[in-house]
């Protein structure tokens, strides 16, 4: 696996070897990732002892900031981490394009910042000055830190996780941002377009969702229930990214759905995940399509 990680600077937080993407034979269980000290492999399915070991001899020469190697086992119930060599370390501040967001090893399946939307929250930054913008699904809030870094004159997060929102406030608190310009509202969005609309109209739309929560999203049977409200929501000539992450839809079900359920939402171009997300089938990985809505009527 080593002989595919490409030199990095280890200054910013990133993929450094994208197994998921089937683009490597024989890895296809296997990601790593560098949070400042800590690099971290995230096994798919269960490898032997040695081969592990191996990994991690050559994983701590990369760099000298590393202190620690842990390990999460997304293959076993509640997907639990373990040091592998080095330091325990389970909190620490990934770094990002001058941003800092806080990560949580060890706790949960998930750290707290999805490395692949790199690209996206740049993008989000670039485009955020003095603009009102609405953040669904909003998870940990790094879009809303994002788009308040860039200059937004207001970012409402909306996100059925109470204590997502809070490790979102957190956030925009390590970043020493006005948090009088960050709304936070724990929702259900589908029950819930009153609360939205109120805070509207937005010039800024960013819609990140799971692809299936049980009980909340299947978002091959509710993405067309966002996107019709689309109108109600925005602004003229408001930019819209819409993101889609399961590897059963492609873009195709998403321009079909805008198409469809909100046709004044015109498509422009689509954002590209960082080069590591190496996919061997088109249309499995990251997909961000950005739209602006022009209104004909």
């Amino acid at each position: 696996m080593i002989e595919f990680i490409k030199a990095h600077d280890f200054t910013q937080s990133q993929r450094l070897f994208h197994g998921r993407g089937h683009a490597y034979p024989n890895l296809s269980h296997v990601n790593v990732d560098w949070l400042e000290p800590v690099i971290l492999i995230t096994l798919y399915q269960e490898v032997e002892t040695q081969w592990l070991a191996e990994q991690v001899e050559a994983l701590r020469k990369l760099s000298d900031k590393c202190q620690s190697i842990q390990v999460q086992y997304r293959c076993r119930k509640f997907a639990p981490c373990e040091l592998l060599w080095g330091e325990e370390i389970t909190h620490l501040h990934a770094f990002e394009h001058g941003l800092k967001y806080h990560i949580s090893l060890g706790k949960a399946q998930n750290s707290g910042l999805f490395l692949d939307m790199r690209n996206g929250r740049e993008w989000v930054k670039q485009r955020s000055e003095k603009r009102c913008v609405l953040n669904l699904f909003s998870y940990t809030c790094a879009f809303s830190v994002a788009a308040i870094a860039g200059g937004a004159s207001k970012v409402v997060n909306i996100d059925m996780s109470k204590s997502s929102l809070t490790k979102g406030r957190e956030n925009h608190r390590l970043n020493k941002q006005d948090l009088t310009l960050v709304k936070f509202e724990g929702v259900d969005i589908f029950k819930s377009y009153g609360r939205l609309k109120k805070h509207g109209p937005y010039q800024l739309l960013i819609s990140d969702p799971p692809s299936f929560q049980k009980g909340s999203v299947d978002i091959e049977r509710d993405y067309k229930k966002i996107i019709r409200r689309l109108p109600d929501l925005m602004s003229e000539n408001g930019d819209v990214l819409l993101c889609l992450n399961s590897p059963d839809l492609d873009e195709a079900f998403l321009l079909n759905e805008v198409a469809n359920e909100c046709p004044d939402c015109v498509f422009q171009y689509k954002l590209d995940a960082p080069e590591v997300y190496k996919e061997a089938e088109q249309g499995k990985g990251l997909k961000c399509l950005y739209f602006v809505y022009k209104p004909t009527v």
